[in-house]
Parts: C-alpha cells; sequence; structure tokens
C-alpha cells in the first residue's frame, strides 16, 4: 500500500464563501497544503485579509470577487479563472445565505428566491462550468458544503434546510454522472460552528442550550475543525469517494 499523501501541489482550488469562517478555514488549509487558491465572495475586500493570511504561511491565493447567486457572475469569474490558469482541479461550493429566521409558513417568495439562488442554483452552475474545465484537465474533485439540516431541518430554518437537502441530491447526481470522467463529488454536512452566519443560534441562549444539549460531545465546533475533512475529500487519501456526504457535527445526527 502507498503512503497516503494529503498534498495539494500543482493544484487550483476555488474556494466559494471564503471571506471568513468555514470558507476561510479550507481555504487556508487547502492553501497550507500546497493549492494555490482563488478566494472568491461577493466583495473583494473582504478577501483581502484571507489571502494575506495565505501568503503569510507561504501560500499562494488570488481574489476574485462572484455573487454565486448571480449567473452571469459565476459566468464571468470562470471566464477569468480560464484566462488566468487555464484550469481548474478543486471547487469547494461553500458560499451559503440564511436570510430567514422562523416559520415556514410566515417566508415569503422574496425569502425563498434568495436562498434557493445562493444555495442551490449557483452551486449547480458553479459545479457545470467548474467540471468543464476539470474535463479538461483529466478529471478534478468538487464538495458541495450542505448541513446536517439537509438531513434533519432544524426549528426556524426550514427554507435553509431545504435547498441544503436539495444541494446534497445534487451532489449525488453529479457524483454518476461525472465518475467516468474522473472528477469526484462529495459533500460535506457540517453541524453547529461558531461563525457569523450561526449568530442567531449563538447569540440566544435558549435556542443555543437546546442545539448543545443535541450534540454528544457537548459543544459547537470552530471553522478549522471542519476544514481537514475537505482536505480529505480533495486530496489523493480519498480516491474512491464520491457521492458521499460527509458529516461533520460532534455526533448530533448519530
Amino acid at each position: 500500500m502507498d503512503k497516503i499523501d494529503f498534498r495539494l501541489d500543482g493544484k487550483i482550488a476555488l474556494v466559494t464563501g471564503a471571506s471568513r469562517g468555514i470558507g476561510e478555514a479550507i481555504a487556508v488549509t487547502l492553501a497550507d497544503y500546497g493549492a494555490h487558491c482563488i478566494l472568491t465572495s461577493r466583495k473583494a475586500d473582504a478577501l483581502k485579509g484571507v489571502a494575506e493570511k495565505i501568503a503569510s504561511r507561504g501560500g499562494k491565493a488570488d481574489v476574485m470577487a462572484c455573487h454565486v447567486g448571480d449567473l452571469k457572475q459565476i459566468e464571468e469569474l470562470f471566464g477569468n479563472i480560464r484566462e488566468r490558469f487555464g484550469t481548474l482541479n478543486i471547487l469547494i461550493n461553500n458560499a451559503a445565505t440564511n436570510p430567514y429566521f422562523g416559520e415556514m409558513i410566515g417566508a415569503d417568495e422574496g425569502v425563498w428566491n434568495k436562498t434557493f439562488d445562493v444555495n442551490l442554483k449557483g452551486p449547480f452552475f458553479m459545479v457545470q462550468h467548474a467540471a468543464k474545465l476539470m474535463i479538461e484537465a483529466g478529471g478534478g474533485s468538487i464538495v458541495n458544503v450542505s448541513s446536517i439540516n439537509g438531513i434533519k431541518p432544524a426549528p426556524f430554518q426550514g427554507v435553509y434546510s431545504i435547498t441544503k437537502a436539495g444541494l446534497i441530491s445534487m451532489t449525488r447526481a453529479f457524483a454518476k454522472e461525472l465518475a467516468g470522467k474522473n472528477i469526484r463529488v462529495n459533500a460535506l454536512l457540517p453541524g453547529l460552528v461558531e461563525t457569523n452566519f450561526s449568530k442567531a443560534i449563538m447569540e440566544n441562549d435558549m435556542i443555543y442550550d437546546y442545539a448543545v444539549k443535541m450534540i454528544p460531545m457537548g459543544r459547537h465546533a470552530q471553522p478549522g475543525e471542519i476544514a481537514g475533512a475537505v482536505l480529505y475529500l480533495v486530496s489523493d487519501a480519498a480516491p474512491f469517494t464520491t457521492g458521499a456526504s460527509l458529516v461533520v457535527d460532534g455526533g448530533a445526527l448519530a
């Protein structure tokens, strides 16, 4: 058996929602292991600090703004990637939104459209564009960051949970379609992680206490505790892993 290799030297990796939280942690980790990371979020300025952090650790990163809910911007992003790098080896679909915290019967069309566009429609077309570049390169790896809410919807997060369930299904569908082209597609399902995204939970003592009681490890996670799972999925350590949903939740779904 060959030595398992987690190195990503020579790989070009695109990470969406990379300005903070889980996306930042993933980008830093991939760069630490040799990938040249393309960092994207709605505003380029928000990414500069992450790019500087990567550079300070000896890594490589470029910044390209893109709102993943805007299909025109996605097309422009991949045009820039083709022009600048000529290829893409890794895609991390991490960007997400949850503009509504409440009962689904109170959600209007605007809430649905925004959540769907960023959490599901955008990632679909990101995979579509990325796969075309990866086919030309002879293969690649894609990770869609879903959530345990895609398996077990959380209270007051119904619309968000629906889109995350759709992302899991999308992952499996693309995994089957792209396996013969040497492209692996997997989903990551984090549990409760301390990020700006989870503020509504973290800052409400009653909701937070309830959420933590559902976690056998008795605590929430930090973004850095999620990144290692992504490194496994995109590296040569997982050559036979595709269509999987890797849960990182402290045992909440156990």
